[in-house]
């Protein structure tokens, strides 16, 4: 919610705005509890600490029936700056899970190239007779939609390409099942491949067209040395429109994922696309991966996957709980990773501390089809904010191409970092917690990574949902740093 103080006044009778003392008593009410006191369209609240130095608080229009990021505008993509322009010779091959902008970015980029849907059957048709020989002339350099429905396609652009007579062509698919083996196949050494995820904060954020917003995480994975530099080269506090900005960025993907279609909607809109999408997008890809007619033991195995986002994988306890075969849940979750809706973050090989465990993590990838998922719409729990974190660090290292490993620690005896970030230059470690603030016993494992790290180590985060970036320690480059800091 977006609170704006219209009066903060002394309890004298006489009530008036922007009393000269008002300024330091909302700061001085940051630390307070306060409560909400709905009024129609307008809300009081009321903070005990101030009311026992004869202090009130007034807030009006609180705006409380709509969330925020509502928007017509198209939203800045952070893999639009990788993609090469379409005077270079490339063969560009952009897959995603269904609805996250691939045929819209492809559209922006490569706007004098042919667009050709093959999710068409007259299009699809119309290249299936085609000769290879034509391809050149008929079609030319073009954006190729949905090109996994016509394996023909493949061969007709190697051909062209081969031949010199295409030099760029961009391919888009949703299937990796079914893309990615064509490419394997028929392009290898050929194309370049490319990623796209939900929005991420950052780019909702910025318009297209607008600079980029490179968040905190680009430049700690590019830190050559201790993580402290890059902290102190930014404010602690942001103010103003900048900090509303970045607030409203992570709460929108905390509350509603990152499906760009959902911007333009109003909240009942977007509950109801979010469950359409699980109900045709998504079974659409099941028909493309496995010719699947009876979705109910998936459906099953897949609330079972969102439940445990965040925990060690384990095929046994999800095949049990299924009521389908261990190998059977291992296809089921193969499907889910090779359709953009998990992530299995893979556990950190090198034995610090004592022996480490060898099963992934599994993580949701997009937090509004996983709330509307599993109906847990309420606040942010701790394991929600976790998959929130661990998922943007994923997608970002993966969109914005660093040269980063991301891997979780976790030991046998039960001693967990949630994140180990492996750069060209060290390690940076991450743990995550769904509080205001971070203490110095958040960094506990941390710390013990960082004494077993020695010089690998670049330093360590504690990642919270206060405001400030605060040193914890310095010694071992230590930082608590606010979620939409680091995003």
């Amino acid at each position: 919610m977006k609170v704006f103080i219209l009066g903060i006044f002394k309890e004298t009778g006489h009530h008036s705005r922007g009393a000269s003392h008002a300024p330091l008593l909302a700061l001085e009410l940051l630390d307070f509890s306060c409560q909400f006191t709905p009024h129609g369209d307008r809300v009081a609240v009321a903070s005990p600490s101030a009311q026992q130095r004869g202090w009130i608080l007034i807030v009006f229009d609180l705006p409380v029936k709509s969330s925020t990021m509502r928007t017509e505008i198209q939203r800045h993509r952070v893999l639009a700056g990788r993609l090469p322009a379409p005077d270079r010779r490339r063969l560009v091959v952009l897959t995603g899970a269904r609805q996250t902008g691939k045929t819209t970015l492809a559209k922006r980029l490569y706007p004098g190239l042919r667009y050709v849907n093959l999710d068409a059957v007259e299009e699809r048709e119309a290249v299936r007779l085609l000769r290879a020989g034509a391809w050149a002339d008929a079609v030319g350099p073009a954006v190729l939609d949905e090109v996994q429905k016509e394996p023909s396609a493949f061969d007709k652009v190697k051909y062209a390409y081969d031949a010199g007579a295409v030099d760029f062509s961009v391919l888009l698919g949703s299937s990796r099942f079914l893309l990615m083996p064509q490419v394997r196949e028929t392009l290898a050494g050929r194309c370049f491949v490319y990623e796209i995820w939900p929005l991420m904060p950052c780019e909702l954020r910025r318009a297209w067209g607008e600079k980029a917003d490179r968040p905190v995480l680009h430049a700690l994975v590019e830190s050559r040395s201790r993580i402290g530099k890059v902290f102190r080269e930014v404010p602690p506090v942001l103010l103003g429109a900048d900090e509303e900005a970045r607030l409203a960025s992570v709460e929108h993907v905390a509350t509603w994922g990152g499906m760009p279609e959902l911007l333009r909607l109003e909240d009942a809109d977007r509950r109801e696309w979010l469950r359409s999408y699980r109900q045709t997008f998504l079974e659409r890809d099941l028909a493309d991966l496995s010719r699947m007619t009876d979705l109910v033991p998936f459906r099953t195995l897949e609330r079972l996957a969102m439940l445990r986002s965040g925990t060690i994988l384990s095929y046994a306890d999800l095949a049990r709980d299924a009521g389908i075969a261990p190998t059977t849940a291992r296809r089921y979750v193969e499907y889910l990773r090779m359709s953009y809706q998990v992530v299995l973050v893979p556990p950190f090989r090198r034995n610090l501390t004592s022996e480490v465990i060898k099963s992934p993590k599994l993580y949701w990838m997009d937090l509004g089809i996983l709330r509307h998922g599993t109906g847990v719409l309420g606040p942010v729990t701790g394991t929600l904010f976790e998959t929130l974190v661990v998922s943007e660090v994923v997608k970002y290292v993966d969109t914005a191409g660093l040269d980063a490993e991301v891997a979780f620690y976790r030991t046998r005896s039960g001693a967990e970092v949630d994140l180990v970030l492996r750069t060209s230059h060290g390690l940076i470690g991450m743990e995550v917690k769904a509080r205001e603030a971070a203490h110095r016993s958040d960094a506990t494992m941390l710390a013990a990574l960082a004494d077993a790290a020695g010089q690998d180590w670049l330093g360590g985060l504690v990642v919270h949902r206060g405001r400030a970036i605060t040193e914890i320690d310095r010694e071992r480059a230590l930082w608590a740093v606010p979620v939409h800091r680091l995003l």
